[in-house]
């Protein structure tokens, strides 16, 4: 799960993106409206926390933006006590829920968590297939001709990204991204470990290389019977 931090607080944001962090979930933080905005055309994100007061904007504006574009990507306005009111009525106006600093991150990540099952709760009931390949996002679990496919939490997610986004071409530096915040250090080589270690599990026609390009699913015509 990807998440965007907007919080101008330098020791507030540095606390929670290491929180989260240590709690499995990617955390990319930024701390100016002029930053949010460049990072949304950019990139997609599961949820999205939302500091109210910053130097350049306010955060209620920020998700009128975000909602009026019709992004439904899950809101969480973080804000202070004195805040408390304000934020409640941002429910109003598109945010699914809303904490007060100094929250407990337990309790953060349980909202995170909630917001973004009732964000996919269609989606879940139908899974996520291709060819003999079912992922059943709600439990995350993926299955292979009906067989349990036992996954690491970053070879589910590169396996998610990619069913997603099936039929495009993902670069090596876009499945980075699904896997690691920014300023985390990766090996050269970490997506092609993965998707070794995926082609084993299921099989090589899976996920097929795109010389000089990167990756995508392969034809499903292909996989009927491969094992």
């Amino acid at each position: 799960m990807r998440l965007l931090l907007l919080e101008d607080d330098l020791p507030v944001g540095v606390a929670a993106k290491t929180a989260l962090g240590q709690q499995g979930l990617v955390c990319d933080w930024v701390s100016s409206a002029a930053e949010f905005q460049t990072v949304m055309v950019r990139h997609h994100y599961d949820c999205i926390l939302l500091d109210l007061t910053l130097p350049d904007g306010h955060g209620g504006d920020l998700l009128a933006g975000v909602r009026q574009g019709g992004d439904n990507t899950p809101v969480i306005v973080v804000t202070a006590q004195s805040q408390g009111d304000a934020s409640a009525q941002l429910l109003d106006h598109g945010a699914d829920d809303y904490v007060v600093k100094p929250y407990d991150m337990r309790n953060l990540v349980a909202r995170i968590r909630a917001v973004t099952r009732r964000s996919h709760s269609a989606e879940q009931s139908r899974a996520l297939t291709h060819g003999p390949l079912v992922l059943q996002v709600d439990g995350r679990v993926a299955l292979w001709h009906g067989e349990l496919v036992p996954l690491t939490k970053k070879e589910y997610w590169l396996v998610e990204a990619m069913l997603r986004q099936r039929g495009r071409v993902l670069s090596r530096s876009q499945l980075e991204e699904t896997l690691y915040g920014w300023g985390e250090e990766t090996e050269s080589n970490t997506i092609e470990v993965y998707i070794h270690h995926l082609r084993k599990k299921f099989c090589n026609e899976l996920i097929v290389t795109i010389r000089g390009l990167g990756y995508q699913l392969g034809p499903e015509s292909r996989l009927g019977n491969a094992d």
